[in-house]
């Protein structure tokens, strides 16, 4: 039956068996047989402009284009004959008859693929005397520049942007050899600043404002790494020089996220080169942060926790952990909290409720969470909250692109108004908060809405039940109660029907994984189920209170009422995070102790900073959204942080001699990664995959069939970040805030905020 479905032809004297309805060109690059194009580009529309690769095609009365030729069953194709290489040498050199002969000084120099095959079909002599035409370079964006006489009018930049992105700023002005690339505004060029159209460029046509005239690709190393914003996970390989991270992309296309990167991934990197990055431990002294050495530094964290904890008792100290920092720094913070402070006072900015899902799917949550290659590949969707094209653009990406490619019917149930709305076949804009009362209505059958908004969620409910295996994803106002009724409505479904909960942050799902969490241990094991706090005791060498402690809101409103008297903060800022009645939010502290990169809100109030290496700084893994881990690499010298690991490990030992608790022997990320593989579920991973670059699905779940998780809706919330924002690092990314978009974002546009977004 399979070879029925297979097609063969002949291709330079060799067979090639094939899908039906391949193109000549993908069939022979399968094979090894290189055909030359500038304009074909996988998963974009077809567009024959080059006419690089001609080949022979027997019985055909001329050469045809491969990039548009549908192999057939007993086809005669030949791509390495006299009559195509004269084509290709006349192709090429067409193509320089205006093209400046500027390598030596072009950003595109080594890695051109017209450079590329000048030297490979090209001729040594033009028969082309007239002079070439010229225009100035352009200034699109501080990201974006175009040189119009490197342009070979390919059209991949112009596709990109209106089918990959749907954005439709760039087309075509003029005809003929006057044919230039325009953007849909005038000089200035309105878009998402994404950067796709640069890196698809095949040429030096468009390049990057972050990157050109700084260096040529041979002198740089090259390190893949997670993108540390936004919670998609997309892999991004970044350019080092001299220490120094100099760009930023995915051509090899190697990560969940192929090709794809939002302006953040691309040009959201600058903040480690920041001029107010912290380099060295800052001490309260006299009501002033000074410069203090790490030793002094340390020292003085360790004696005054052990002072408090002494004077008040563990319950008297808090920890708040991040949603950036690595699932080998959360599995030791959460280790630190609870075996060496000894309290459950735990907790981080929850984006998504990742244990009530794993709770509502119980021991089936294997084969039930949804990944971002299930996006691209669901026939059917339901979409329920959050703006995805603005807080999670991997998912926007690959919901597009299953629209083309795979006729996904998308389904959308939102409070707010998204440009994905356009791909929808249904949407149903059920006002602020609506969400939950629309999933009830789902599985219950119960509510009141407007009459318009009920018919929508008649026809999304009548369409979805039609459907089989359908993926939900979700933001974070289905929470607790809401989701089981989603998994409810989802197990009636016909087929296999998967799940996908969208968090904000890079490490979002790690943190809750790892169990940064007031109630829950790594797993989402639960702290009243003795035998697993009687596990974690072992390996972490203490005895494990089973008194749930107090979430980050409440830890902060303690902290202003003075019955919290301790706070260590890492990677996280909670003032800024956490809005909370009292006016000085953390007025009641003893100790505020904070691990960050930059002086933030909760920084600028502490006793004791802690200068902390970035993700691109240091090794580890972090977990996407989705729930799949990958591997973080140490890009560059941190030059005076450290990070949070090392950190929290040295401070274990520092508190281990003044008699509380013992010591964190775990001496590298590694190890504290095959702790991890071995104790917590779900992260049972294959480490020769991981190293290879891949992307390991974990299913970190709860074991017993306890399904009635529920926490006070205000601790689990999105910040409704934008393309152009990340938290609190977010703001240190000067690219991307010089641009006009996120200058003009509502968000960023009053005085106070701009206060500090741009000083």
């Amino acid at each position: 039956m399979a070879d029925q479905k297979q097609i063969t032809f002949m291709l330079n004297g060799q067979p090639v068996t094939t899908a039906p309805g391949s193109l000549v060109i993908e069939a022979a690059k399968q094979q090894g047989v290189e055909v030359p194009s500038f304009c074909y580009y996988p998963g974009l529309s077809l567009q024959a402009a080059c006419r690089m690769c001609l080949v022979e095609v027997e019985k055909m009365p001329k050469l045809q284009t491969a990039c548009t030729l549908v192999a057939t069953e007993g086809m005669v194709v030949k791509s390495d004959t006299e009559q195509v290489h004269n084509a290709r040498k006349n192709m090429i050199e067409f193509l320089l008859s205006n093209h400046p002969l500027d390598c030596p000084v072009c950003d595109k120099g080594g890695e051109c693929e017209l450079q590329d095959m000048t030297f490979r079909y090209g001729l040594d002599h033009s028969r082309f005397t007239e002079e070439k035409l010229h225009w100035p370079e352009e200034k699109w964006s501080p990201l974006v520049y175009y040189d119009a006489p490197r342009c070979i009018m390919c059209f991949r930049c112009v596709r990109v942007c209106d089918e990959g992105m749907d954005v439709k700023a760039l087309g075509v002005a003029q005809r003929g050899v006057n044919s230039v690339i325009i953007p849909n505004e005038p000089g200035n060029l309105a878009c998402e600043e994404c950067g796709m159209c640069i890196d698809i460029c095949p040429v030096g046509a468009l390049t990057s404002g972050t990157y050109r005239y700084q260096t040529r690709p041979w002198e740089m190393t090259y390190v893949p790494n997670p993108c540390t914003h936004c919670s998609n996970g997309c892999k991004t390989t970044l350019s080092v020089r001299n220490n120094e991270i100099l760009r930023a992309n995915n051509r090899d296309h190697s990560g969940i996220n192929g090709e794809f990167l939002c302006g953040k991934g691309r040009f959201g990197f600058d903040f480690t080169s920041n001029p107010e990055r912290i380099r060295q431990p800052l001490v309260r002294k006299n009501g002033k942060l000074e410069p203090a050495s790490w030793e002094d530094a340390l020292e003085e964290v360790a004696r005054r926790l052990k002072q408090v904890k002494d004077q008040h008792g563990a319950n008297a100290m808090g920890v708040i952990g991040s949603n950036h920092t690595t699932n080998e720094e959360n599995y030791l913070l959460n280790r630190f909290a609870r075996a060496t402070l000894g309290t459950n006072n735990i907790d981080h900015h929850r984006t998504a409720d990742y244990a009530g899902l794993a709770a509502a799917l119980g021991p089936n949550a294997k084969n039930a969470l949804g990944t971002m290659a299930d996006v691209y590949t669901a026939q059917n969707i339901l979409l329920i909250g959050n703006d995805v094209t603005q807080q999670n653009p991997l998912v926007a990406w690959q919901i597009r692109t299953g629209v083309r490619h795979h006729a996904t019917q998308l389904f959308v149930i939102n409070g707010m108004e998204s440009n994905i709305f356009r791909q929808a076949a249904i949407v149903a804009e059920v006002g602020k908060n609506g969400e939950r009362n629309a999933v009830a209505w789902l599985a219950t059958g119960k509510g009141d809405f407007p009459e318009r908004e009920a018919q929508s969620l008649a026809k999304i409910k009548e369409a979805i039940e039609k459907a089989s295996d359908v993926l939900i994803i979700f933001g974070a106002g289905i929470q607790g109660a809401a989701i089981r009724d989603l998994v409810a409505f989802g197990s009636r479904l016909g087929g296999k029907t998967k799940y996908l909960a969208l968090g904000d942050y890079a490490n979002s799902r790690g943190a809750a994984d790892m169990g940064v969490l007031p109630d829950r241990l790594p797993g989402y094991a639960s702290l009243a189920d003795a035998s697993e706090r009687t596990r974690y005791g072992k390996i972490w060498g203490a005895e494990i209170s089973a008194t749930p402690g107090l979430t980050a809101r409440a830890m902060m409103e303690a902290a202003a009422a003075g019955k919290l008297k301790a706070l260590y903060v890492v990677g996280a800022n909670p003032v800024k995070t956490f809005a909370v009645s009292q006016p000085d939010r953390l007025a009641g502290l003893e100790l505020l102790v904070v691990h960050d990169m930059f002086l933030t809100e909760t920084a600028l109030r502490a006793d004791v900073v802690l200068p902390a290496a970035s993700t691109y700084e240091k090794d580890g893994t972090m977990t996407n959204t989705a729930g799949e881990v990958q591997m973080t690499h140490r890009s560059i010298d941190p030059q005076g942080p450290r990070s949070d690991f090392d950190l929290i490990r040295i401070l274990s030992h520092q508190l281990g001699m003044l008699g509380l608790g013992a010591p964190i022997k775990l001496r590298t990320a590694e190890a504290a990664f095959e702790e991890i593989r071995q104790n917590v579920p779900g992260y049972e991973l294959s480490m020769a995959a991981l190293l290879s670059g891949r992307a390991q699905e974990s299913t970190a779940s709860c074991k017993s069939t306890e399904n009635s998780y529920d926490v006070p809706l205000e601790n689990i919330f999105s910040s409704n970040d934008f393309l152009f924002t990340s938290g609190t690092l977010g703001r240190y990314c000067s690219k991307l805030a010089s641009t006009k978009e996120a200058k003009d974002t509502p968000w960023i546009s009053s005085p106070t905020i701009q206060s500090w977004w741009y000083r």
